[in-house]
């Protein structure tokens, strides 16, 4: 009976020792080295970098706290390791699409960011299909799926390791890790358009589908974006016909008529616009003109200027525009009689505004477009 209570007692211990260890393992303690995230939107794909932040705190970084090369890191299973670009766990960067890495493709995906910092101020940036492991112990160089080489550059001191997406533009940004005195540089590039078409043919077949005005968007991004033209005619003529969503206006007929231009097909794209005409509002015929003129098309659009007067008459802008017409066909005089019309029927403070400034410039026989 005495060795039974003395192996509960030990048991119990036990169970206290194994309880403790695990309320202690599920505590979420501070770093010393803070994590960190970092994103960035190039058009609709999101890049996204995790890491933790380590700080100089007066030591030598470079060649020392980070050798220069591989090197073996006396742990885990790699013989020779790179840089984890961080502290703690391995550096992930994230891409929601496929995205080109200083020129190179790399397919959509999480990966693991490690790099090779060399003395004569190259560095490899490398993305591996390993993104969970812990640092760069257990590096596997056959589970590289992309490795690039970059420069090196200087930068005013950075206390704690930072990431930074700099130089953004519509297609591109460079992802940028900063520590010390020394920044490591690569460019990320998405081939937008394609991104976004594709995602617009996703979203055609589910409930976005289902509404006329994303069909009209669809055909508009196509057409301004280097879409393939007969698809984009395809998807307005979805919306002007055919489907129960569908409803004709001057927008997506006149979106079609760009189409058609734009495909070399200008006679039916002319027919196209005479329907929406008359079915636009005196502000879209004005808008027409305006894109007319815009694209050198003058004598055109000074006869969509005098249709708007005609079918508008009186109202608010077709003084303006004719004003417009005949400033763009150098008939200045014509011109500055409409534009005192349109000063006397203009709505608001900005219009008259406006205006005040195009009369001293047709005054000066000057275009106001």
């Amino acid at each position: 009976m005495k060795q039974f209570y003395m192996k509960c007692g030990i048991l119990t211990m036990l169970g206290m020792l194994l309880l403790s260890a695990n309320v202690t393992a599920q505590l979420d303690l501070p770093r010393g080295s803070q994590m960190a995230k970092v994103s960035q939107r190039i058009g609709i794909t999101d890049i996204s970098i995790v890491y933790s932040r380590p700080s100089v705190n007066e030591r030598q970084v470079w060649g020392s706290l980070v050798p220069y090369g591989m090197n073996n890191l006396g742990f885990g299973t790699a013989k020779e390791s790179p840089w984890r670009a961080g502290a703690n766990e391995n550096t992930t960067i994230k891409f929601t699409d496929d995205v080109k890495i200083e020129g190179e493709d790399l397919p959509a995906g999480k990966y693991g960011l490690h790099m090779v910092i060399y003395e004569n101020g190259k560095a490899d940036i490398i993305f591996s299909k390993n993104s969970s492991a812990w640092g760069s112990y257990f590096y596997e160089p056959s589970e590289d799926v992309l490795k690039v080489e970059v420069e090196t550059g200087e930068v005013s001191h950075t206390e704690q390791l930072t990431f930074t997406f700099d130089q953004v533009s519509s297609n591109s940004t460079v992802a940028v890790l900063k520590w010390e005195k020394k920044q490591i540089p690569f460019k990320i590039e998405v081939d937008v358009a394609n991104v976004v078409l594709a995602d617009i043919r996703k979203k055609l077949q589910d409930s976005p589908g289902f509404n006329r005005q994303t069909w009209e968007q669809a055909a508009g991004y196509a057409l301004n974006n280097g879409g393939d033209l007969n698809e984009a005619l395809g998807w307005i003529d979805n919306a002007i016909a055919g489907q129960f969503y569908s409803q004709k206006s001057f927008a997506n007929l006149s979106t079609k008529a760009q189409i058609l231009s734009k495909m070399g097909r200008s006679g039916e794209a002319d027919k196209i616009m005479e329907e929406a005409m008359a079915m636009g509002n005196v502000f879209e015929i004005h808008g027409y003109g305006r894109q007319l003129i815009a694209q050198g098309q003058k004598d055109k659009a000074l006869e969509v200027f005098k249709k708007n007067a005609k079918m508008n008459k009186g109202q608010w802008p077709v003084d303006f525009g004719l004003a417009r017409g005949y400033a763009a066909n150098g008939e200045y005089k014509t011109a500055l009689k409409h534009l005192k019309i349109a000063a006397g029927r203009a709505p608001d403070q900005p219009n008259k505004d406006a205006i005040a400034g195009y009369l001293i410039k047709l005054q000066n026989n000057e275009d106001i477009n």
